[in-house]
């Protein structure tokens, strides 16, 4: 731990040489000054960690100083010395900001025990900072994995990007990311310590996502039976990420417009406005500008979002992003299925790097994981690539023949199962996501969760 440089100003000569010397013998680095003036010339030019001040000096007096110091650098502690005459003295003291006063004749003991109290706390704040610099490291964009010049540019974008307050909109398909560069957007913002809400606008239905974003009054609507915050309000002081932006429903469009324009908002069934300060962040995978032409999404409400725009490439245009992704979802999936020693073969690696990726990195990560889960002797091999990958089952099959092709657990088997069912009612139909979800017996909303979730296009 380094030792503090100590500033001492006092218009009385032996009471500076005399506390100076002191210092001196305890291996501090002093400066000295006469007056007010003086000192801040000091300051101005050197490192200076602690301010050792007479009270009653001229012209300038010690409280003066005080505000001036505080004005110039607040890390700067300041002590004031003097006999107080009055309580009332002291109290303005602490409130102008110093950290401790002193009355003559000086106790130099007292002296020491504030040097060292003052250099812990510096030392406690250094480390807290270098603390949250390393959390907020691992936080950025280091963990997002690329070696593609598409995606470097887009992430430049976001790092300039962070320490803005300014809407950001991140656009891309379905399971390239979008999410994560979201939040290292987050973690690389000033508001790094306050909370990221994410909400899946595709996944609430539209008369619960007012609410949801809003918050509501005891007995707004049916059920309400007592007063909610919104996600809105949970977010303050840090950011908002709406995913799937392009779903929300043109009456909360207006809503969610006037927050971004005046930072207000009101619970529904509510008179009184509420506001709060939080950062918009957006993604979705659909055509805004269709939309628009089709009068389902505001034009200024996407004016809005769309200060700073990020388009995310698809896994296809990034090809060499695959061996490196690759390589880490195995780690990744060996660790949490204790299989630290897997290894993948050429066959399945080439057939892996050949694929085109129509649901991008979710697609690559779910397949990867399949692929770990049912691996024999410490191989991933050909006979555990997906369906896509390596042929698809008969399009007469049966649904045990289908079972039987996806392994692991009942719940694997399930989610493969309606992987399969998604797949097969959007090939059936042309890939028209509203007639596919109508064979499939769900609404379009609901199918475009699915998708997203797993990583289908």
């Amino acid at each position: 731990m380094s030792l503090p440089i100590i500033l001492i100003v006092d218009d009385e000569k032996i009471q500076r040489e005399s506390l100076a010397g002191f210092l001196a013998k305890k291996n501090y680095k002093t400066y000295l000054a006469e007056n007010a003036e003086r000192a801040m010339e000091i300051i101005s030019r050197e490192m200076i960690d602690i301010v050792f001040t007479d009270y009653k000096m001229g012209p300038k007096s010690g409280l003066q100083l005080l505000r001036e110091i505080k004005q110039l650098n607040p890390e700067i502690a300041v002590v004031l010395m003097t006999a107080f005459g009055k309580i009332e003295d002291a109290v303005q003291v602490m409130k102008s900001g110093a950290y401790d006063y002193l009355t003559k004749p000086i106790d130099l003991d007292e002296v020491e025990m504030i040097i060292r109290n003052l250099a812990e706390i510096k030392n406690l704040k250094r480390e807290n900072v270098q603390l949250r610099e390393r959390l907020r490291d691992k936080s950025r964009f280091g963990n997002i994995i690329t070696g593609s010049p598409l995606m470097q540019e887009a992430l430049s974008i976001a790092a300039r990007a962070a320490n803005s307050s300014a809407s950001v909109l991140i656009r891309g398909e379905s399971g390239t990311g979008k999410e994560l560069v979201a939040q290292a957007i987050h973690f690389a913002s000033p508001r790094a310590n306050r909370p990221m809400v994410t909400v899946n606008c595709a996944a609430i239905s539209e008369n619960l996502l007012e609410s949801e974003l809003f918050g509501h009054e005891k007995g707004a609507f049916t059920g309400a039976i007592q007063q909610k915050a919104g996600l809105v309000e949970q977010a303050d002081g840090g950011t908002l990420f709406l995913d799937e932006v392009g779903d929300i429903p043109l009456p909360v469009q207006v809503k969610l417009l006037r927050f971004l324009q005046f930072g207000e908002f009101q619970h529904v069934g509510e008179t009184k406005m509420r506001k709060v300060d939080v950062r918009l962040i957006s993604a979705t995978n659909r055509n805004m500008e269709e939309l628009i032409k089709e009068s389902l999404f505001r034009e200024d409400f996407y004016y809005r979002l769309n200060v700073i725009h990020i388009q995310i490439p698809p896994l296809r245009k990034r090809k060499e992003d695959i061996p490196l992704l690759i390589d880490f979802f195995i780690k990744k999936f060996a660790g949490q299925n204790g299989k630290d020693n897997i290894k993948i073969s050429s066959e399945a690696f080439d057939a892996l790097l050949k694929y085109d990726y129509p649901g991008n990195i979710r697609e690559l990560e779910n397949a990867i994981e399949r692929m770990v889960v049912l691996s024999r002797d410490d191989m991933i091999t050909r006979r555990e690539l997906p369906v896509q990958f390596s042929g698809s089952p008969s399009e007469k099959a049966e649904v045990q023949d289908v079972l039987d092709y996806y392994g692991g657990s009942f719940k694997n088997r399930v989610q493969a199962f309606e992987q399969d069912l998604i797949r097969r009612a959007l090939r059936d139909n042309e890939y028209n996501q509203s007639k596919a979800a109508r064979a499939l017996g769900m609404n379009e909303r609901n199918l475009r969760y699915k998708m997203g979730k797993y990583g289908l296009k």
